[in-house]
């Protein structure tokens, strides 16, 4: 039986038809603890070594360059993206729905570069544009270039809380910026953030990073004073975060409330329909700027992002690898224009300002990339059209996941499409007993995951850490049923 209830009302009126409906989000949440608590359901120890065996016969020359990386690269991956057990796959060709490895292996791309690539990969219309500036004058000059007047002016249209556009280098530099932002603002220091949510790497937010509660226990080599001021809240605690503002007003007050819109990991905890508009009461009671995560969610939910879903404006919009297309340097800062107005650029300016830098931001082979992928992806319904495709892959893994009796929980908000075979993004951190046995568990829950993601990809399917699916434009129907029988094969291992 689905999971998925009508359509609710905060989000009914959007434009976008990129979310079908809404996770019904309690039923979800059983279904989670459901999973953890019993003895998980991995792939067979048989049939994993046949999984092994291919990697040993079909990707020899990905193994090659997996060795060549260790000597010089840390860990042989520059990104957790590109981590794959039994070793990283080497891509040599990467085209719309597809991608191809160095031995010629075929996948089905359902990581598309962690999200960004809504149109799929390469696509030509923003490849011929991306070429023509190239050709004109290359990818940086370091002065104005129309394409990010062109960018700042389609953003700001598009998402109902952007009033004016900073672009910089990454989602990570741009969420630095907007804690420092509205620290200015507000002229307050404490930031709250909804536990579990990835946020970038800068000092300050490595806390609290995948598994809610779990506070500094990434933050080696952070000194404790860099997250001092970092508060977490479990998602769809409101109480508990409105507990956090009542104390932080006797003590300066809240800068900033920081979530992502969908629930942290791009929903993988997903919060209830109406959370953001209450996150949004909240911080406007306790005077917290709101400031929406949207790397992931910005335009693959439809051009207005998730705030143009759920109908809430944030004071602050966070972008990141979305708003260039899957073209480097990808980061903005987008909001209110009287609290934008304090990053005003250049030298020896006399005004208050939130100092942020980046001599590679707005290149014009970004700007290009993104104002040209997001005008496509606007006038093709991109959005809408990976929504329906991830509708029908989460039907179709329902079905499967179903007829052989498994625990696996499947679910999509819209394009992003999460299956869930180990939960060890998924158990219970509300306490810190709790919190001290997840950690022994959770080793073997992500050697699992670990394992399901192999055995995808020995089947010709490329995902993220084997638990998260992202879908295009690209994926016809055809590509769907295809991906579907795929993973009916792997099922059967388990």
């Amino acid at each position: 039986m689905s999971d998925l209830a009508p359509i609710h009302s905060a989000a009914a009126s959007a434009p976008a038809s990129a979310i079908s409906a809404w996770p019904d989000v309690d039923s979800l949440y059983r279904r989670f603890d459901e999973l953890v608590k019993q003895p998980m359901r991995p792939i067979r120890r048989d049939a994993m070594a046949s999984v092994l065996r291919h990697f040993d016969e079909r990707c020899a020359g990905s193994r090659r360059l997996a060795e060549q990386a260790q000597a010089v690269i840390p860990g042989g991956v520059q990104h957790n993206l590109a981590f794959n057990h039994p070793f990283p796959i080497a891509a040599a060709k990467a085209q719309g729905a597809h991608l191809t490895d160095v031995d010629g292996n075929r996948y089905i791309d359902f990581l598309q570069a962690g999200g960004p690539t809504l149109l799929g990969s390469n696509h030509p219309v923003v490849r011929e544009a991306v070429d023509r500036v190239l050709d004109d004058c290359g990818p940086v000059t370091g002065l104005l270039h129309e394409y990010e007047v062109k960018l700042a002016e389609l953003v700001c249209r598009a998402m109902p809380g952007v009033e004016m556009l900073r672009l910089l280098g990454s989602g990570t530099e741009a969420v630095m910026g907007a804690v420092r932002l509205a620290r200015a603002w507000t002229r307050r220091k404490w930031v709250i953030k909804i536990g579990g949510a990835y946020h970038g790497w800068s000092d300050q937010l490595v806390y609290g990073m995948r598994l809610p509660g779990t506070g500094r226990m990434e933050a080696v080599g952070i000194p404790r004073g860099a997250t001092a001021h970092t508060q977490e809240c479990h998602p769809n605690d409101l109480d508990a975060l409105r507990r956090k503002l009542q104390i932080n007003r006797l003590r300066g007050g809240t800068a900033a409330v920081l979530l992502e819109p969908l629930g942290p990991e791009s929903g993988t905890r997903p919060v209830h329909p109406d959370y953001n508009r209450q996150v949004r009461a909240l911080c406007d009671e306790f005077g917290a700027l709101m400031i929406f995560d949207e790397v992931v969610t910005g335009f693959r939910l439809g051009m207005g992002g998730a705030q143009g879903y759920f109908g809430v404006k944030p004071d602050l919009t966070v972008l990141g690898k979305c708003l260039a297309g899957g073209y480097p340097m990808a980061g903005a800062i987008g909001g209110r224009r009287d609290v934008m107005m304090l990053l005003v650029g250049g030298i020896g300016t006399t005004a208050r300002r939130a100092f942020v830098g980046g001599t590679l931001s707005a290149n014009p082979l970004s700007c290009v990339a993104g104002f040209h992928a997001l005008q496509e992806a606007e006038r093709v319904d991109a959005a809408g059209v990976a929504g329906r495709a991830g509708d029908r892959l989460r039907r179709g893994l329902e079905g499967l996941i179903a007829a052989r009796g498994l625990p696996y929980v499947v679910y999509n908000i819209g394009s992003i499409v999460h299956l869930q075979t180990s939960g060890v993004l998924l158990m219970d951190t509300s306490s810190l007993y709790k919190l001290y046995r997840a950690k022994d568990e959770a080793k073997a829950r992500k050697h699992m995951m670990e394992e399901m993601g192999a055995a995808y990809t020995a089947h010709g399917l490329i995902t993220l850490a084997g638990s998260r699916l992202y879908t295009s434009l690209a994926d016809t129907d055809e590509v769907i049923d295809d991906a579907l029988n795929r993973f009916e094969d792997v099922f059967k291992l388990v």
